[in-house]
């Protein structure tokens, strides 16, 4: 009789606990899935020692919003967003930004940190991964838009 009970009343309260249903990524329209070039390595790498933390790389999946300068987020169009369902982790990039080191840079910081927000200890003092303290890197390809105003989530 016991064990009945200890049953039926699992059964009554899982589903008011619930199970982990984690949220659907919603991507941006048009973002189609991509490898991370070998120079994302490097970069992740770069970011992690300014940064003095470490990640996981192989936990992102990559999107480009192909032949875009910006794309449609719910905050506005953005140059890159990292997106974050659980463990899940989605970095998604306008093409035109796509090698654009700064930007990618930016979005793997995000990752590394595990947090929103953008603490200026990390994204402009030790990393330098806004439009106003970047001091180019590898890429410093000036793609036809103001970067004073281009948005980075």
């Amino acid at each position: 009789m016991r064990a009945l009970r200890q049953s039926l009343l699992s059964v009554l309260i899982l589903p008011l606990l619930g199970c982990t249903v984690e949220p659907t990524v919603v991507l941006p329209e048009g973002a189609v899935e991509f490898a991370a070039p070998s120079e994302y390595n490097t970069w992740w790498a770069r970011t992690e020692g300014c940064a003095e933390l470490s990640g996981e790389m192989a936990r992102v999946e990559w999107y480009v919003v192909p032949d875009a300068s910006t794309f449609d987020t719910d905050q506005g169009p953005k140059v890159g967003i990292r997106i974050k369902s659980g463990n899940n982790i989605a970095i998604v990039v306008a093409g035109n930004y796509q090698h654009h080191e700064m930007v990618v840079r930016h979005e793997m910081l995000h990752a590394i940190l595990d947090k929103p927000g953008h603490d200026p200890v990390y994204f402009e003092q030790r990393c330098q991964l806004t439009w106003a303290t970047w001091q180019g890197g590898s890429d410093t390809t000036v793609v036809a838009e103001d970067h004073a105003h281009a948005p980075l989530s």
